[in-house]
């Protein structure tokens, strides 16, 4: 390794993974991470709780040194998963990729610089779409895209602090662990289940509690390429991943406070929302494809999180809601 390299974080990539569904999508992450211009320290491929791809992925990747398979340790879900791969890791720095995305050959570089600052607890980077179609849907507004995990229309360009950085292109100092716990499990996603999320915006708050002078920033020059399946270019799934969004931001609000927890919901629904919905109603003047569902869509998206997030206040408060935040052991070697 470089001398460059030798004076810069170690950083262990965490993927998780749950389908043979996604068999294809797994190799082509982890062949992205492999490919890094600044190496991984180690790659590691959690397995959720599904025997046959934990095998064929022991099988596959047996003789190859800086790939670990390992199973989730923990309760099913994306949350454990991480912990399990956050406990396994060795690196100074662990990373987050998801299992069907691709980074570009950089990503770990913008990551790795974002730390010469000891002040930085979390560096995320910008998640471009895929569409299965090929396209676009016309009818999907860009301010939406966090609904298939991609970066949003209104997120600050550049690289800027943020309150919280996305899940699937993300990284953390493993000192961040030790300071604020885990992800917190009962809260984000389960497999093939109501896509829930927020579990890493919860983290976030959460480390900024802890540690009050932690810097996270965005870099939106480490890029990786999520894959969107035709499923979710559709209108339902559209209104269900909104309002899991809502019951999600309920649990987070309950965990760390309204303030907090919506603190960048407002900006965004004040702000950028409705400068969505003035360009969508524009372009359907100008009779530009697509403009009056994508106005029509961001109200809709709008008043679909909104019940979810009244539906889940009204659980948590119930206490029909619960979720934990593990320690996440091994955290402190390194």
């Amino acid at each position: 390794m470089s001398d460059r390299h030798r004076s810069s974080p170690g950083i262990s990539v965490v993927i998780c993974a749950y389908t043979e569904d996604r068999w294809e999508d797994i190799l082509a992450a982890v062949a992205s991470v492999r490919a890094q211009a600044y190496p991984a320290l180690e790659t590691l491929l959690v397995v959720d709780h599904n025997q046959a791809l934990l095998d064929r992925l022991d099988k596959e990747y047996k003789e190859v040194a800086d790939v670990r398979v390992l199973a989730n340790a923990g309760p099913r879900g994306l949350s454990a998963g991480r912990n399990t791969g956050i406990a396994a890791s060795r690196g100074e720095v662990v990373a987050f990729l998801d299992d069907d995305a691709v980074a570009e050959r950089d990503w770990l570089k913008h990551f790795a610089s974002g730390y010469t600052d000891p002040r930085v607890m979390a560096v995320g980077g910008r998640t471009e779409p895929v569409w299965a179609s090929g396209r676009r849907p016309a009818w999907f507004p860009e301010e939406f895209d966090w609904v298939v995990g991609c970066t949003y229309r209104g997120l600050p360009r550049g690289r800027v602090r943020v309150r919280n950085v996305l899940g699937g292109n993300a990284s953390f100092r493993r000192s961040a662990f030790n300071a604020a716990g885990g992800f917190a499990t009962g809260i984000g996603r389960d497999g093939d289940k109501r896509p829930l999320g927020c579990e890493e915006t919860e983290l976030c708050i959460r480390l900024s509690r802890a540690r009050p002078d932690a810097v996270l920033l965005i870099d939106d020059r480490a890029v990786i390429h999520h894959r969107v399946p035709r499923a979710r270019e559709h209108f339902r799934y559209f209104r269900t991943r909104t309002y899991a969004e809502g019951l999600s931001k309920a649990l987070v609000s309950r965990s760390v406070g309204a303030d907090k927890g919506l603190e960048s919901e407002r900006r965004y629904t004040t702000r950028v929302l409705p400068a969505g919905v003035a360009r969508g109603l524009r372009d359907a003047l100008l009779l530009r494809p697509g403009g009056a569902q994508r106005a029509g869509a961001i109200v809709t998206g709008v008043l679909t999180a909104a019940g979810g997030y009244l539906v889940g206040s009204v659980r948590a408060r119930r206490g029909g809601a619960a979720f934990c935040v593990p320690p996440v052991e091994g955290a402190g070697h390194g």
